[in-house]
């Protein structure tokens, strides 16, 4: 990829280089054909060299332009490329943070702006050296007129750098402003159900274009701005040319200098005065002094450090040992110490906030503790190599995304070569193989085109985790769409299908946790109890955790007797 970005890179250097040599000969070879017509001699020596040096121009100048735009695809392609893997390298509890329309736009807009540097600061040194290389020439030609030239550079300097800094600011508050509006807009695409049915659609509307004003007034500030400064340059450029000019031709009248160096004095101010008419590039720079700040920020957040350690073969015994992950207000978990015995199935409950998800996140590393330490099998999952931990660990979620071409590909997604008999065995575990056949082209289906239900889709996740047969299936409140029925069909094949693997589950309804070997009953980021169903229904606490339940499946005759296995 390195190589990607800079060897069109240098081509372009070697082209610039080139078409600012050829810049800086122009003037000279146009004075010396001129001195040759004026002086009645022979002109075809300067004429070729003159066709020389505009061939080599125009040549040099399309070599960079097309080097030049495979040098900006590849930074951008390979900045793209780095963007995405910090982002999917961070825990979710960070990336969860982060706004979806706020990272898209910087993915899009701001990368390719960020791409486009080393080619800017490419053209910004070729032009330093190309004004520095005329300024030469004057002071070669004639020392007063260098001296002429000189004596603007100070002011239109300051306008430069005053310009390029205040644009900087207005362009840092329009892309705020512009990744706002794009993260306002993505939330109420994904909630455009709720949306319509709640009928609020022109209070959305009016929501997500809240940041408009704001960006209108910083795109006109910047509008402004460049006004400003343009009419300064405009102003001041021209001054300093009349002054060089005026100061050449009291030395072509004086005798001192030949009417040819008076066209390349002409010449070579232009080429001097270029770099401060460059207000396109100082716009680019400018720009991308912002996009790179907000393309930064995202490239410098922490990303878990990967263990390099592989994981032996073992049984899937899980432990946490003084694990606390902090809140914003609380601990999400607070000093907790569980073993779950390898093989076993694990409920964990409790009333909402209390930590389940959380814990189901560290089992598999998702996320780091912020003390203590969770191992597998003996080893902590800090030290293991990330390959090796994602093909221990399966995970099936409340909301799962199906990622894929087709729905096979979805269920297989991560296990590459997986075949259609494996597919199909784990949607039949997960009860969702005969909706899947019944769509017309059944497993063929992309996802995005399959008519399901928020229960199907939550069973095709299910099916997901099923097909890893990984030593450690995590399952994060992935029955809780699943009506009753369904679910205990589920929960079954769970405690059937998947015995001798060890299965964490986040379970709500008393069914679920009345099959599992161990409930670990959460209550304030804390271990409150842990035992089996049986034993935690004598507590009428625990009972009321399942009292919101439909029908009497959570409730018994007596508060005395244990809720029956089978409920």
């Amino acid at each position: 990829m390195v190589r990607g970005v800079w060897a069109p890179l240098a081509v372009t250097a070697a082209g610039t280089v080139i078409a600012a040599t050829t810049a800086l000969a122009l003037p000279a070879a146009l004075a010396a054909v001129l001195d040759a017509v004026l002086a009645g001699e022979h002109a075809y020596g300067t004429v070729a060299a003159l066709v020389l040096v505009l061939v080599l121009a125009a040549a040099a100048e399309v070599v960079s332009a097309v080097a030049g735009a495979t040098s900006t695809a590849s930074a951008t392609e390979s900045l793209r490329l780095r963007f995405i893997a910090r982002l999917l390298s961070l825990d979710v509890a960070r990336a969860r943070r982060l706004p979806a329309g706020e990272l898209a736009n910087r993915l899009v807009s701001n990368t390719a702006t960020v791409g486009h540097i080393p080619l800017a600061l490419l053209h910004a040194m070729t032009g330093i050296l190309t004004s520095v290389g005329g300024l030469a020439a004057l002071f070669v030609i004639d020392w007063r007129a260098g001296a002429a030239f000189l004596a603007g550079v100070p002011v239109a300097a300051v306008v430069v750098r005053l310009f390029v800094s205040r644009v900087s600011d207005l362009y840092d508050r329009y892309q705020d402003a512009q990744g706002r509006l794009a993260a306002r807009l993505t939330d109420t695409l994904a909630g455009i159900r709720t949306v319509r049915a709640s009928g609020t659609t022109d209070r959305e509307i009016a929501r997500v274009l809240a940041p408009l004003p704001e960006l209108s007034a910083a795109g006109h500030a910047l509008w402004r701005a460049q006004a400003r400064s343009v009419w300064q340059i405009t102003l001041l450029l021209p001054l300093v040319e009349v002054g060089v000019l005026a100061v050449a031709g009291l030395g072509v009248a004086d005798g001192r200098l030949e009417p040819g160096q008076l066209v390349a004095v002409a010449g070579y101010t232009a080429l001097a005065l270029a770099f401060f008419e460059q207000i396109d590039m100082l716009l680019d720079v400018a720009h991308a002094r912002s996009a790179a700040r907000r393309v930064g920020d995202v490239l410098a957040l922490p990303a878990p450090a990967p263990g390099t350690r592989p994981l032996p073969d073992g049984p899937g015994a899980l432990s946490f040992r003084g694990v606390t992950v902090a809140g914003d207000d609380a601990p999400l978990l607070d000093d907790v110490d569980l073993e779950i015995p390898a093989g076993v199935l694990a409920a964990v409950v409790g009333r909402s906030g209390v930590g389940k998800s959380t814990l189901a996140l560290l089992a598999g590393r998702l996320i780091d503790p912020d003390r203590g330490q969770v191992l597998l099998d003996g080893l902590p999952l800090r030290e293991l190599d990330p390959r090796a931990l994602r093909g221990a660990v399966a995970y099936a979620f409340e909301r799962p995304v199906l990622l894929g071409d087709d729905l096979a590909a979805a269920i297989a997604y991560g296990l590459p070569g997986t075949g259609h008999a494996a597919v199909r065995e784990a949607a039949r575990a997960a009860h969702v193989d005969d909706v899947v056949r019944r769509l017309p082209e059944g497993y063929g289906t992309p996802p995005g085109a399959a008519p399901l239900s928020g229960g199907e889709i939550q069973r095709l996740g299910l099916a997901r985790a099923l097909v890893r047969r990984a030593r450690l299936t995590v399952l994060d409140d992935a029955t809780s769409s699943l009506d009753t029925a369904t679910e205990a069909r589920v929960t079954l094949a769970l405690t059937e299908g998947m015995r001798g693997r060890t299965r964490l589950l986040v379970a709500h309804r008393a069914a679920t946790a009345a099959r599992a070997d161990l409930v670990v009953w959460l209550d304030g980021g804390r271990i409150r109890a842990r035992g089996t169903h049986r034993e935690l229904w004598r507590d009428p606490d625990y009972r009321a955790l399942f009292a919101a339940e439909t029908g009497s499946s959570a409730r018994t005759s007596s508060e005395e007797e244990p809720c029956p296995a089978g409920s």
